[in-house]
């Protein structure tokens, strides 16, 4: 019966300590007086419920979230480009807008 030889892998892994990634910098538009008025806008209007459809949760906490996101050209202070959405509706709103950019 003869012996099979296990194969020591072909690639080594990364120290991920010696490739730390760069420190996040927020946009400087977030912390602008005109943002933080839209974003108090689009909260007071949603009354603290959700506005994704069929979703609604209250007593959660809430995200203004761009409409139409700013990387797609949307409004940055227009309120009609504004609806608060729960972590999750704004997670999911979130990657799906991702992935359609990868796209094309």
């Amino acid at each position: 019966m003869s012996r099979v030889k296990a194969l020591r892998p072909a690639l080594s892994q990364a120290d991920t300590r010696a490739a730390a990634p760069e420190p996040k910098a927020a946009d400087p538009h977030y912390s602008s007086p005109e943002h933080r008025a839209w974003r108090d806008t689009v909260m007071r209007r949603a009354g603290g419920m959700c506005q994704w459809p069929g979703c609604g949760r209250t007593g959660v906490r809430l995200f203004a979230d761009h409409i139409v996101e700013l990387q797609d050209g949307g409004a940055p202070t227009d309120p009609g480009n504004g609806q608060a959405l729960c972590g999750a509706c704004h997670a999911r709103k979130t990657a799906a807008a991702r992935a359609r950019r990868q796209r094309g």
